[in-house]
C-alpha cells in the first residue's frame, strides 16, 4: 500500500495503518470520489468489498488524479477478508439500533483510531449508498461512528462521509505535529504578525514617517488644516494603525503619497501660470 502524502515525518507516522473500506458500493464513480478525498487528506489505504464495477473509466474519472489510490486499492469478497487482521474496526451508522451500541463522533473515533494504529491495522467502514451497513455488518464493529449531520436530511454521499472522517484524521494529525514541533500547520495568518507572511510588521519610526508624510499630503491639496485639525488625523491613525500594515505596504502608500504631492504641485503651477497670463492679457487689453 502506498505511504500517506502527509507533511513531516509521514514515513514514521501511523496513518497507513488506517484502512477506508467501502461495502458494496454501486456506483464506481463514488469510489473514484472517495479515492479523491482520501488523497485529499493524505491516505491512501482503500478496500472494496465486492463493488458493482471497478475499474473503470468512471472511477479513474472522478479520482481527479488520485489514480495511484486506485491502481493500489485492494479487492476482496467479503467483509471479513477486509478485516481479518484488524485490530480495531469502526462503522459509519446514521440510524438508531434497537440493541445500543457504543457510538462515537468523527473528531472522537479518529482519536481512538490513532491510539490502535500504533499496534495494528484500523478499518473505518462505510457501507452501501443506499442503505448504508446492514445490522449483521455493524455488530462486527467495535464502535460506530455517527455524523452528526442535519436530522431532516441527514443522508451523505458516500464520499462525503468518508471525507469528513479522513479530514478529522489529518487534523489529528496536525495537531500532534504542532504539539512535537512547535509549529502552526492549524494557525491562522491573518497579519505580519503571524508566521508565514511575506513581509515584516513596520516599525514604529516607519508607521510615524508615513502619517508625517500623510499629514503634509492631505495640507498640500486643502484637505486638512493643521491650525484646524480637529480630529481627522487621530481617526486616520486609529484606522491605519487597526490595519497593520507590513513595511511594503507602507511604502506602496507612501509612494502614492509622493504622486499626489507631485500631481497637487503641478496643478498649482499650471494654476498660478494660467492666473498670470490671465492678469497680463487683462493689464494688455487695459493699455489698448
Amino acid at each position: 500500500m502506498l505511504k500517506p502524502a502527509l507533511p513531516g515525518e509521514a514515513s514514521q507516522s501511523n496513518y497507513d495503518q488506517i484502512r477506508i473500506v467501502l461495502v458494496e458500493t454501486t456506483h464506481s464513480g463514488n469510489i473514484g470520489a472517495v479515492a479523491r478525498a482520501m488523497k485529499n487528506m493524505g491516505l491512501a489505504n482503500l478496500w472494496l468489498v465486492n463493488p458493482s464495477s471497478f475499474p473503470d473509466e468512471a472511477s479513474y474519472a472522478r479520482s481527479s488524479g488520485a489514480s495511484d489510490v486506485l491502481d493500489n486499492a485492494r479487492v476482496v469478497n467479503t467483509l471479513d477478508e477486509a478485516l481479518s487482521d484488524c485490530v480495531l474496526v469502526m462503522g459509519t451508522s446514521a440510524r438508531g439500533r434497537k440493541v445500543p451500541w457504543p457510538v462515537i463522533p468523527p473528531h472522537q473515533a479518529v482519536e481512538t483510531a490513532a491510539e490502535h494504529a500504533a499496534k495494528g491495522t484500523v478499518a473505518l467502514v462505510f457501507g452501501r449508498e443506499s442503505n448504508g451497513l446492514s445490522n449483521e455488518e455493524l455488530q462486527r464493529c467495535h464502535y460506530h461512528i455517527h455524523i452528526p449531520s442535519n436530522p431532516d436530511y441527514s443522508s451523505l454521499n458516500l464520499a462525503m462521509a468518508v471525507q469528513v472522517v479522513c479530514y478529522e484524521l489529518r487534523m489529528h494529525y496536525l495537531r500532534g505535529l504542532e504539539e512535537k514541533e512547535s509549529r502552526p500547520y492549524l494557525g491562522a495568518m491573518t497579519s505580519p504578525l503571524d508566521e508565514g507572511w511575506d513581509v515584516p510588521l513596520g516599525t514604529v519610526e516607519e508607521v510615524e514617517g508615513f502619517f508625517g508624510h500623510l499629514e503634509d499630503t492631505l495640507e498640500a491639496i486643502a484637505f486638512h488644516r493643521r491650525e484646524n485639525p480637529r480630529q481627522l488625523m487621530t481617526r486616520l491613525r486609529r484606522l491605519f494603525q487597526r490595519a497593520q500594515m507590513d513595511q511594503m505596504e507602507l511604502n506602496i502608500l507612501r509612494g502614492v503619497l509622493s504622486a499626489v504631492q507631485k500631481s497637487a504641485k503641478t496643478g498649482a503651477a499650471e494654476q498660478e501660470s494660467r492666473s498670470g497670463e490671465e492678469t497680463q492679457h487683462s493689464q494688455d487689453q487695459n493699455h489698448v
